[in-house]
């Protein structure tokens, strides 16, 4: 019984020297393990880790492919297309306010030199060889005879001067008067009345003229007509012998 008290002490003074250690107890000292060269430099704790983990398949980094994009790369310029049809023509605006007058600008330089073919004249003499009575209010007077038509200002067809210069022109207009019968013309420009040659019936038949100048623009036309009033209304000529002349020529053109 004592030997096994004895042994029960011993074992129990042995445990509490391994829980309870002495003086003597050291520290364990880790070993040194190379890790670099003299000419390697040590790398850094971070990229280490970063390695060891990026080799596991669960770390595995995907590679970084770069693309580009095509479209902002410029490229030669391409050739022209067709031309495409006009578009729809819009509405017209409103009309704008006026605006304020300009200073007067300065004078210009003198113009080239007119073409030498251009002929600034004009002129004609034709008559009538058959007389006329009057059987309308208003009667268109034509010619039959022409002395000098230059440029064919006068169209014979028509019995009208048409003006191709502007300018101031000399009219005149001579008649034969009938016996016993009025005579009563107007001298035209373009629709309206600017002269009248008049004379009354009378038992002899005399020569009656008018004349006046005009102020043409280009285009304007100078013609005769007969005006029938109550009486009737007559001019004579003969086929031997011209009795209606009508003449007409420039003066002074507009521009020179």
């Amino acid at each position: 019984k004592m030997r096994a008290l004895l042994l029960l002490f011993l074992l129990s003074t042995g445990n509490t020297e391994k829980e309870l250690p002495g003086p003597s107890w050291e520290p364990r000292r880790l070993s040194c393990v190379r890790c670099c060269g003299p000419s390697e430099q040590p790398s850094p704790i971070i990229s280490s880790r970063y390695t060891r983990r990026s080799s596991a398949p669960a770390y595995s980094v995907p590679k970084v492919q770069p693309t580009i994009d095509i479209t902002i790369l410029k490229g030669d310029k391409g050739e022209m297309g067709e031309r495409g049809y006009p578009g729809a023509v819009g509405k017209e605006g409103e009309r704008g306010l006026r605006g304020f007058s300009g200073r007067k600008g300065q004078k210009g330089q003198p113009g080239p030199q007119g073409h030498s073919c251009k002929q600034l004249y004009a002129a004609f003499s034709v008559g009538r060889r058959k007389p006329l009575h009057s059987s309308d209010y208003f009667q268109h007077l034509t010619f039959d005879t022409e002395f000098v038509n230059l440029y064919k200002h006068f169209n014979m067809f028509s019995g009208k001067f048409f003006c191709y210069v502007a300018g101031i022109y000399y009219f005149s207009l001579n008649v034969h008067t009938w016996n016993f019968k009025e005579t009563y013309l107007h001298l035209m420009k373009n629709e309206k009345e600017v002269g009248i040659l008049y004379a009354q019936p009378s038992d002899r038949s005399i020569m009656q003229s008018q004349s006046l100048m005009l102020d043409l623009e280009e285009g304007e036309e100078v013609w005769v007509r007969m005006f029938k009033r109550e009486r009737e209304n007559a001019i004579y000529s003969e086929e031997s012998d011209v009795y209606i002349i009508f003449n007409g020529h420039l003066i002074k053109p507009a521009v020179e």
